[in-house]
């Protein structure tokens, strides 16, 4: 078990938008802005989704590139993680543009889940060719589990690809058509990695508390953010990410954790050192 926590988070997602909380950032600046007040909230890691000007989401490399770049100009010390899932209905093709970025670690979702209305897909060819494309650019896999099977999908993609050494997961849960945001499923997932691996987990909406107090008390990491919950309670909106950070950190404190600092982050993810 790892004392010390390392938190991402996930400034804007894909699907939230400003009618869910009008403090969702959608520009490279805006997202940069909140990931520099995450960071000096103690989030030690980034999750990109781009979105244009109007907020719709893209996966165009141009735009990651620009986001990316004022992520990195704001907060140089935050490892850079950028999303291959996209949105719904978007190409294979569409999705990789991410890469094009130079992100640290790139998140690589292994297997086909009901989300909400519509299937992300993510059939076993397609999972191969996102693992081998994020090889050949030197790019850290996270491997985004969203049900049991997963972790199956997840195995034959470690040896088909082949990945080398101990992986990184991050546990989905509570999105409508995934595992449920419950302790017991959190607990159930984590105790099926394999020896070595590091973990995150992730709770979509209200499963949030739920899901990052268990990880924490198993010695899992956490990954939050507007992208999977806006609200500090119910019916009171996050004024900022970093309200959300601060929060874990409490939390963390409590159990006994400690914040990672950014050079032990990388060391616990299996990253090389930042370059000066």
């Amino acid at each position: 078990m790892a004392d010390e926590l390392v938190i991402t988070v996930a400034p804007c997602g894909a699907e939230t938008v400003r009618a869910h909380n009008p403090a969702v950032p959608y520009t490279p600046a805006e997202i940069a802005a909140e990931a520099r007040r995450a960071f000096d909230a103690g989030a030690r890691m980034v999750h990109v989704h781009a979105r244009w000007d109007d907020g719709t989401p893209t996966q165009d490399a141009g735009r990651y590139r620009e986001t990316v770049a004022a992520i990195r100009d704001a907060a140089p010390e935050l490892i850079v993680q950028v999303s291959t899932g996209g949105a719904v209905g978007m190409s294979p093709a569409e999705r990789l543009g991410s890469l094009e970025a130079a992100p640290d670690m790139a998140s690589l979702t292994c297997g086909s889940v009901n989300f909400g209305k519509g299937v992300f897909e993510n059939p076993a060819p397609l999972m191969l060719e996102f693992a081998r494309a994020q090889l050949a650019a030197g790019v850290r896999p996270e491997l985004e589990i969203f049900d049991l099977g997963h972790l199956d999908n997840a195995a034959w993609l470690i040896a088909k690809a082949p990945l080398d050494g101990p992986q990184h997961y991050d546990l989905v849960l509570g999105v409508p058509g995934g595992a449920a945001g419950t302790p017991r499923n959190v607990v159930a997932l984590a105790d099926r990695l394999p020896p070595g691996s590091t973990w995150s987990a992730t709770g979509i909406g209200r499963s949030h508390l739920a899901v990052v107090t268990t990880a924490i008390a198993c010695g899992g990491h956490v990954r939050l953010g507007f992208e999977d919950q806006v609200e500090l309670a119910p019916g009171r909106l996050a004024r900022s990410n970093a309200e959300l950070v601060e929060r874990v950190v409490r939390l963390a404190e409590l159990a006994g954790r400690t914040v990672a600092t950014p050079a032990r982050a990388r060391e616990l993810l299996r990253l090389p050192a930042r370059s000066a």
